[in-house]
């Protein structure tokens, strides 16, 4: 009686609980880029390049108020090519999440853009998450390489609440000070690198990493 009762039970867990096929499933879809409804479009004088062999179709910027909203996809870089630093500059833009991800991913900006549309392309990104860390990276072609040791933890970037909605203010500043260029959040220097070392001349813009819903604002650069 005992041993019938145990067994039910087990059958009853069993049907219950997901596969592990399906558990499986369910972290691939997760970690893979969604489709974007109305994609493809961007407002004028913008570019766009998705990551790897991301579609643009899943790309969605426009304008909206005062300043832009995102809906990704796959990662990707957004720029104007008339936002040329040609020497000290300082670039901006207030970025806000607008909902939660199963995993946290950044966005942010860049700066040393060269050769953006072709295999060549050469760009340093400073990116935050909603885990309340930052991280600044360099990528060469396909390749990429830390500036910082990873994702950084650092109490000036502001944190999800329990929606994932959070708000940062991100700067690039090689024109305070031109011998350095200071990464900030929020108002507060959270990394700062000798000029030297950095690609300081090209094009500025955005990254935001894949599956993310950001509304962007304030976005400029300064000569």
């Amino acid at each position: 009686m005992h041993t019938s009762t145990f067994t039910s039970g087990l059958i009853l867990i069993l049907l219950g609980a997901p596969s592990v096929a399906a558990q499986s499933d369910q972290a691939k879809k997760d970690h893979s880029d969604h489709a974007v409804e109305g994609g493809g479009a961007l407002p004028a004088g913008w570019s766009a390049r998705p990551d790897g062999t991301g579609d643009l179709k899943s790309v969605k910027f426009v304008t909206m108020g005062s300043g832009y909203h995102l809906t990704l996809g796959p990662a990707t870089i957004l720029y104007r090519k008339s936002d040329r630093a040609n020497g000290p500059f300082h670039t901006l833009a207030t970025f806000n999440q607008t909902k939660k991800l199963e995993h946290s991913e950044g966005y942010g900006l860049f700066m040393g853009g060269e050769a953006l549309d072709g295999k060549g392309q050469k760009y340093t990104y400073f990116l935050v998450r909603d885990d309340g860390s930052y991280l600044v990276k360099r990528r060469d072609g396909d390749k990429t390489s830390e500036i910082t040791k990873g994702w950084t933890a650092h109490p000036a970037v502001k944190k999800g609440d329990a929606e994932g909605k959070t708000s940062n203010l991100l700067e690039i500043d090689a024109k305070q000070n031109p011998s350095k260029v200071s990464f900030k959040v929020n108002g507060q220097t959270v990394y700062t690198a000798d000029a030297k070392s950095m690609d300081t001349k090209g094009i500025v813009g955005l990254r935001v990493n894949h599956n993310l819903d950001v509304h962007i604002d304030g976005f400029a650069l300064h000569q």
